[in-house]
Formats: structure tokens, C-alpha cells, sequence
């Protein structure tokens, strides 16, 4: 069942009139891991952006849609975004670090989200943060709890921003780039704990990354971004084994692990 729909989305530019995103469709189903892949200001994390309604100063939405159980979010008043940010579609970033009050406890951190967005008492929220802890997979979660940021792993750091963003209990969650600051190891550990998420929750993904190798390990469907347009949609092992557009073909051809290139050598 479809849960999420971009239709048609242009990104303007104001200053210089330059449209950054154009006519980008895709949707997203209930319970799906959809990869958005392209390469580095192909307009990936703008999407992101446009769909939390958090585009920078001076970029305007020139037209298209973007639907959420059948509302167009983009017809959202600032109340009604605050209502639906961070709570029914949540996103996780690249770095953490920055990402992370760097003068909070982890602890703390959740304890704020679930006290303003929820409504919980400490007790509670000491208790439930505890609980997100555990469930994305983070050894001694009391100890966590009473840790700063810098005083944590790359990965421990990830898995911290990941409890946050489940401490509402979202529909949707958007994972931007969230294992490109990580060793191969803990990419891997991230990736299976996003899905383990997504099959125990039903948590419908979008995941936003440029590694091809990742995306073929973690996406049901990829949608294929080129210079602010979308390129190609489909199954994940049918556009790496039968790529219709000539640029996903040329990305694949740079994959090593790539099936392709045994055809093409």
C-alpha cells in the first residue's frame, strides 16, 4: 500500500533562477526500503529537505506535490509541519556528531524529544529511552544514557541518532547518507539494524546514499538521480542486472561488484 508520493517536484532556485530539482516523481510503500542513489549534488538530500519542509533560505518549491496518507504537505501551515515533523516522518544524517547536542547527554537527548513531542513524564521517558536504546542494538544502555557524543564511536554515535529518530514512533523514516562516516564493519551493523527496524516496525525507508554497493544490500526499489532529475525506478536487482538509462549503466559499470561488468569485459 502506498504511503508516501513526491509528484512531479520542481526546486527553484531565487537568486539565479536555477532549478535544482525537476519533476522528481517517486513513491514509497508501506513497510519499503526505497533507495534514492546518485552521485554528489545530483539533489538526493534537497529532496530530503523539500520533504521535511526545511528548504534553505532562498530555494522555493516551483511546483509538484508531495503526499502523506493522502495530504499534500506542501499545503502544510508551520503548526501542521511541527504536528508531523520528527514524530510521523523522521530523518537520520550522515554525521552524527554534528548532528548530536554536543552538551547533552544521549540520555537527555531523548528524554527531550520524548517530553516535548510525547508529552512523557521523566520517569517514563527515562524508561522508554533506555528501551530505544536497547532495541537499536547498544550495549549497557544506562551507561549510554549518561554519555556525550564526543565521548562515543562513529557507530555508537549512529545508533544514538537512530534511537532519537524512532522516539516517536515514525511512519517514515529518511536515512541520509547514514553510513558514509563509517568502516566497512559498522556499515554493514547499520545496515542490518535498518532492517531489522523496518521488518519488526513495518518502518517504511527511504534511504539516500551514493555507494552502490550499500544500496544493493539494503533497497527494495531504487530511484536513480542525475543533475536534479530522476533517471530510473525500479526493483533493485533488476536496474543492476538490466539498467534502462545509459547513465545507471555507466554507474554500475564503475561498481566492481557490479554483474555487468562480467558481461561487459
Amino acid at each position: 500500500m502506498e504511503i508516501f508520493r513526491v509528484e512531479g517536484l520542481t526546486v527553484r532556485n531565487r537568486k539565479d533562477n536555477a532549478i535544482l530539482l525537476k519533476d522528481i516523481s517517486f513513491s514509497l510503500n508501506q513497510g519499503e526500503i526505497l533507495g534514492i542513489l546518485g552521485e554528489s549534488g545530483s539533489g538526493k538530500s534537497l529532496t530530503s529537505l523539500a520533504i521535511l519542509g526545511l528548504l534553505p533560505p532562498g530555494l522555493e518549491v516551483e511546483s509538484g506535490a508531495i503526499y502523506y496518507k493522502g495530504k499534500n504537505l506542501l499545503s502544510f501551515s508551520p503548526e501542521e509541519w511541527e504536528d508531523i515533523r520528527g514524530k510521523e516522518i523522521s530523518i537520520i544524517l550522515q554525521d552524527p556528531l554534528t548532528s548530536l547536542n554536543p552538551v547533552l547527554t544521549i540520555g537527555e537527548q531523548i528524554i527531550e524529544v520524548l517530553e516535548a513531542h510525547l508529552g512523557m513524564d521523566k520517569r517514563s521517558a527515562w524508561k522508554r529511552a533506555i528501551e530505544l536504546l536497547s532495541e537499536v542494538r547498544i550495549p549497557e544502555p544506562e551507561l549510554m544514557m549518561k554519555s556525550y557524543p564526543h565521548q562515543l564511536s562513529g557507530g555508537m554515535r549512529q545508533r544514538a541518532m537512530i534511537a532519537i529518530a524512532l522516539a516517536c514512533d515514525p511512519t517514515v523514516l529518511i536515512a541520509d547518507e547514514p553510513t558514509t562516516a563509517l568502516d566497512p564493519t559498522l556499515q554493514l551493523q547499520v545496515l542490518e539494524l535498518l532492517k531489522e527496524l523496518n521488518q519488526k516496525r513495518g518502518l517504511s525507508i527511504i534511504f539516500i546514499t551514493h555507494d552502490l554497493g550499500v544500496m544493493r544490500c539494503i533497497a527494495d526499489r531504487i530511484v536513480v538521480y542525475y543533475k536534479g532529475e530522476v533517471v530510473e525506478v525500479g526493483e533493485t536487482q533488476k536496474v543492476f542486472s538490466k539498467p534502462t538509462h545509459p547513465y545507471t549503466l555507466s554507474l554500475l559499470l564503475s561498481y566492481p561488484g557490479s554483474p555487468l561488468n562480467a558481461t561487459h569485459a
